[in-house]
């Protein structure tokens, strides 16, 4: 980013504030660039803020430390968009060797990428969206051109150095060209709907629930099922209608199949909390669920660039959000299937009717699922796998009255 601002690009990052973990100086250099601002969104958490205000904060305002926005867009040149499940961070993208989710993105062009930037204007100049260098004033102030000189310096050497930046992955990226006449054949065309919320998801009058626009949008998707439903999404914790709309679907004959995270696999043992207490329900209303292996054997695939990992291979994790409707209708985006996105995180994602397309994803979604890639939840009692760490961890989160903020 800041080399594309530095040949003149107008960047712009929004990102939540929660998860920042960014030292302030970098921060503030980044926004002092003359092409490149950040702004950070709802900052009840982390930048500028010390711990007593941030307890504060979620004793005397638990909503709104808890609404974040959870949106993923890639705008460029208002051509082209890319939205999915990707986090920026490394195990989103390969590079890190202990732990790698499984994403699923999509790209787009036409007149879904207007609809797409319409969104984003509408975060980034909303109230809630707040430019680092205001929340970070006082380093602002002491942060002399010299320093962020060095800072530009120190970031370039970082992404030079091979134990950041491993060859494998600089090699694979620069042979990235060579792949674009592939991806330009595999382009389908049709009607795409962007699904999003606004700003603060709802009004809050309903607390820690309320929907939003996205909620309305894909349940309705799902109502409409005839034949089945697949879904992947990397933390399972029904949220409220869910499980009686499921089994109305089961009864009149439609299959619902989920694939998510193991106990072995997941990254987040409060959200599978909430998965163990509802798990008896789900299957005994009759849905299907496969739980992720944390060493599939369709890893091989997915680290054949790095041969130098493959005697110690990093966990796998599902982290892909995607909806398949008979075969025929496809959602991918941000949308977990857990009271958070429901009700508390902003979400986007696309909607599209394409069978040839809804038709890949499923199969990929199904590979995932398959035996040697997932345990069956209904039979192999994968939780056995997990280290016995994790599982006594996981009890405790269990015992806590976590579901509406997981």
């Amino acid at each position: 980013l800041l080399r594309a601002a530095d040949r003149g690009v107008r960047v712009r990052v929004l990102v939540d504030d929660l998860l920042v973990d960014a030292h302030p100086e970098s921060l503030v250099a980044l926004a002092a660039h003359p092409t490149l601002a950040i702004r950070l969104y709802n900052p009840l958490h982390s930048v500028g803020v010390g711990t007593l205000r941030r307890l504060r904060n979620i004793a005397f305002d638990l909503r709104a430390a808890n609404q974040r926005m959870h949106d993923k867009t890639f705008l460029v040149d208002g051509r082209a968009a890319i939205t999915g499940g990707r986090n920026l961070a490394d195990e989103y993208f390969d590079y890190d060797h202990a732990y790698n989710f499984r994403d699923r993105d999509i790209l787009l062009f036409g007149p879904v990428v207007p609809a797409m930037t319409a969104s984003f204007e509408r975060f980034w100049n909303d109230p809630l969206s707040v430019p680092v260098e205001r929340l970070l004033a006082q380093h602002k102030a002491a942060l002399a051109p010299e320093r962020i000189d060095a800072i530009y310096r120190d970031l370039h050497a970082y992404a030079a150095d091979p134990a950041n930046f491993a060859p494998a992955v600089r090699a694979a990226l620069v042979r990235l060209p060579e792949r674009f006449p592939a991806l330009v054949e595999d382009l389908t065309w049709g009607e795409i709907r962007f699904l999003c919320d606004r700003p603060g998801k709802n009004d809050g009058r309903l607390g820690l629930g309320g929907g939003g626009a996205t909620t309305r949008e894909l349940a309705a998707v799902v109502r409409g099922a005839r034949q089945r439903v697949t879904i992947q999404s990397p933390y399972l914790i029904l949220p409220d209608g869910a499980l009686d709309l499921f089994r109305e679907l089961i009864a009149k004959g439609v299959q619902v199949r989920i694939s998510t995270n193991s106990l072995a696999s997941t990254d987040n043992l409060q959200a599978f909390s909430g998965y163990l207490k509802q798990r008896r329900a789900l299957l005994e209303a009759g849905i299907e669920i496969h739980e992720f292996r944390p060493r599939p054997a369709i890893m091989q695939t997915l680290i054949d660039r790095y041969q130098s990992l493959e005697k110690e291979a990093p966990v796998f994790a599902i982290h892909a959000k995607t909806l398949v409707v008979d075969g025929a209708t496809l959602f991918i985006g941000t949308f977990n299937l857990d009271p958070r996105s429901a009700n508390l995180n902003t979400e986007v994602g696309v909607l599209l009717t394409d069978p040839g397309l809804a038709g890949q994803v499923e199969a990929n979604i199904e590979r995932d699922m398959a035996p040697q890639n997932s345990w069956n939840a209904a039979s192999d009692r994968p939780d056995r796998e997990a280290e016995t760490a994790k599982r006594l961890r996981v009890r405790f989160w269990r015992a806590l009255p976590l579901r509406p903020l997981l």
